[in-house]
């Protein structure tokens, strides 16, 4: 076992634990959910009425914004390609590479729940959005790029803008009435546990590549 590879035994073990964890949480969500039928939890429905009074012009089109921003050919194409490309210019790739497949991994799991569950979403949704309210696919989105972010750049810094960025996307998503709270809940869970487990997959060649660029940019680490 070399130096690098003992180096990350621990933290591949902790992100393999922990993704697996949160994944089964979404799952396990996704399933009280299903056998609820479509009667919403007390909390959703209480969210849902509370946004409901929020309704100004400036949060409508911010929220409009992050449905741009986090989905569609933007979310599932521009972000991850862009992403990828950044990283490789900043000599990367390896992280690159795990950007990538983090975020094809989480959106397949979306895709997958989608139709496992296939929750109806709320009456007054005010954008077109594709089948299956559970689990939001924005939010998992903003999650796998949160915590992404975090494996890649361990910095405080890193944490708080990913950790903001995915509470304004949850915010936004059941703004617009396009999902129940529990979706966005079931939705961050899943993002941020396919996040950790595809990052046990690239742990040491990106634990490689992680020093030489902290070497050049103490800043990005």
């Amino acid at each position: 076992m070399t130096t690098v590879q003992r180096r990350v035994a621990a933290p591949v073990i902790a992100y393999l634990a922990v993704g697996s964890t949160l994944v089964l949480l979404s799952c396990l969500l996704g399933w009280w959910i299903l056998a609820r039928g479509d009667e919403p939890f007390a909390i959703d429905t209480a969210w849902n009425l509370l946004v409901a009074e929020l309704w100004h012009p400036a949060l409508t089109g911010f929220s409009q914004v992050m449905n741009f921003l986090g989905g569609g050919w933007v979310g599932v194409l521009a972000v991850p390609i862009g992403g990828a490309i950044a990283l490789v210019v900043l000599r990367r790739p390896w992280a690159a590479a795990y950007f990538l497949a983090a975020e094809a991994v989480s959106a397949a799991g979306v895709q997958v729940l989608k139709h496992v569950f296939g929750r109806v979403r709320p009456e007054d949704i005010l954008v077109v959005s594709d089948y299956g309210s559970y689990p939001s696919g924005h939010v998992t989105n903003a999650a796998t790029i949160a915590v992404a972010a975090v494996v890649i750049f361990p910095r405080v810094w890193v944490a708080v803008v990913g950790a903001a960025w995915v509470v304004l996307m949850a915010f936004s998503r059941t703004y617009l009435h396009a999902h129940w709270l529990s979706d966005t809940v079931g939705g961050a869970l899943l993002g941020a546990g396919a996040a950790l487990i595809v990052a046990a997959a690239f742990a040491v060649p990106m634990a490689r590549e992680g020093m030489a660029a902290s070497a050049k940019r103490p800043w990005l680490g």
